[in-house]
């Protein structure tokens, strides 16, 4: 039977009408199948969020371990140079008895109030600096190793050097047990010299970073 071209045409379209429906239902399986339920999206969001909060504790304590590291750093450094300053002198003033029982500067090594006229030992008994200061008086980090301020482009940060405390303290040490501390009005030919160095907390409270203990011996004899 022959088919007129219009009656062709009705006969394709419901065909073709009926295939695009069954790809429509086809993809909205498809998406259906493929997508996430409510629960499904707040797991996830909660797996992040344990993530993200793992990895910022892990940031937090990597930045305190660096800030550890550099107070300890720093404060080994003023240390030593204290320690280095006051070994560097003499164990007593020149002509001076060196078992005197008092260990401490001189009126006149006290007098322009800064450690440059301390000459010996003894003088740097029970000193304490709050900031720490070279011996002119001049804050360190400022200094420029003569008394003097360096230009304000080479000063250190003012942050970690403000909180930093230094103090020292020589005794007499039992000459069989250096480790001993002698009593006061007792003397031997040992002495102990202390640094240390504090820092001070939010609280004002003080922590102790460094501590060096140097045993120094009498060769007047």
């Amino acid at each position: 039977m022959n088919i007129l071209p219009f009656e062709r045409i009705r006969r394709v379209l419901p065909r073709r009408a009926t295939k695009h429906r069954v790809c429509r239902e086809r993809t909205l399986r498809i998406y259906c199948r493929f997508g996430f339920t409510l629960v499904e999206a707040m797991i996830a969001i909660g797996i992040t969020a344990v993530a993200s909060a793992a990895i910022l504790l892990g940031i937090q304590s990597s930045i305190q371990t660096t800030n550890h590291v550099v107070e300890k750093t720093v404060a080994q450094g003023l240390a030593h140079q204290l320690m280095d300053e006051i070994t560097g002198c003499r164990y007593v003033e020149y002509g001076a008895d060196p078992y005197q029982v008092v260990l401490t500067p001189g009126s006149d090594e006290l007098a322009t109030g800064t450690r440059e006229l301390f000459d010996d030992i003894d003088d740097f008994h029970n000193q304490d600096n709050r900031p720490t200061v070279d011996a002119w008086g001049v804050i360190l980090g400022q200094d420029d190793g003569q008394g003097g301020i360096r230009n304000e482009y080479f000063t250190a940060p003012r942050g970690l050097l403000d909180r930093l405390r230094r103090t020292a303290e020589i005794h007499y040490v039992n000459q069989n047990d250096f480790s001993q501390n002698l009593s006061a009005g007792q003397t031997s030919d040992y002495r102990a010299v202390k640094v240390r160095v504090l820092y001070r907390e939010d609280n004002g409270e003080y922590r102790e970073i460094v501590k060096l203990r140097r045993i120094v011996v009498n060769l007047i004899k």
